[in-house]
Order: structure tokens, then C-alpha cells, then sequence
């Protein structure tokens, strides 16, 4: 087939498309050379250590730890009660007379605890010093027995 009808335009389209799947074939051949070198995917593979740093090299099987199932422990992890004097001093931050309930910051562990109203020995208020026991409430840790400290 001639091109005696071939204008520059389509030329230029021509010689555009040749240069491309040129520069498209020599990038294939690029690459294929990086890949026998020891480039591609060994180069992105990364570890973790013992110590939970992410570094390049394999870890250390000598290291490496037995874990048994049993001792994984799933969920949030029960708080143990300490031996401690089951009467405590706080302070009450919050007390709302109307509705019959606040809250003892405990001066110790720093701990907010629910007191309701039928729980007092005596009539508080808020930024009284009490003294207190701990139960445990419905919801969570709770004051009975409350006394004003003098």
C-alpha cells in the first residue's frame, strides 16, 4: 500500500504511537532487569521484631517465643480488688439534692464513685469531706454508709 495520501497531520499521530510503544517496550525491558537483580517484591516484604520495630531482615527463630492459647487473654481484663481498708475518705465533687444522687472523688486511688442519698448517714453536699464504703453497684463501684468527716 502506498501513502502517497498521507498528510503531516497523520504523521505526526503515526510517529507519536511508534515512540510510545517504544518507550512502553524499552520500561517492560527495565523492569525485567530490576526483577533478576533481587528488585520487586523481595524489596517491599517487611518484618516485625520482638521488640515490634518494623526492619527489613527475617527475625531470629532463636528468639522466637512458645505461646500458649490459654494464656491469651481476650477482652478488657478484670480489675482485681487490692487488700485495702474498706473505709474510705473522699471528697463529694457533685451532689444534686433534687434528684437524690452525686459523686465521691476518692482522695486515694483518685476514683469517682456513685452515691445516692438513701446510702447517707448523713446530710452532704458538694466539696464535703466524707468518709465511705465501696459496693458494688449495678452499674459500677457505689458509696454506702457516708459520713461527714469533722
Amino acid at each position: 500500500m502506498a501513502r502517497s495520501q498521507e498528510t503531516f497531520g497523520k504523521k505526526e499521530v503515526r510517529n507519536k504511537k511508534e515512540k510510545k510503544r517504544k518507550d512502553k517496550e524499552a520500561k517492560r525491558l527495565a523492569k525485567k532487569e530490576t526483577d533478576k537483580k533481587g528488585g520487586g517484591l523481595d524489596d517491599m516484604i517487611a518484618y516485625v521484631d520482638e521488640n515490634g520495630m518494623i526492619v527489613d531482615t527475617p527475625p531470629d527463630p532463636t528468639k522466637k517465643k512458645k505461646v500458649k492459647a490459654s494464656d491469651i487473654a481476650l477482652g478488657v481484663p478484670s480489675r482485681e480488688q487490692e487488700d485495702f481498708d474498706p473505709i474510705r475518705k473522699g471528697t463529694v465533687t457533685f451532689f444534686n439534692d433534687s434528684k437524690g444522687f452525686g459523686f465521691i472523688k476518692d482522695i486515694e486511688t483518685k476514683e469517682s464513685v456513685f452515691v445516692h442519698i438513701n446510702n447517707c448517714i448523713d446530710e452532704i453536699s458538694e466539696d464535703n469531706l466524707v468518709s465511705f464504703e465501696v459496693e458494688q453497684g449495678p452499674k459500677g463501684l457505689a458509696a454506702v454508709q457516708v459520713k461527714l468527716v469533722k
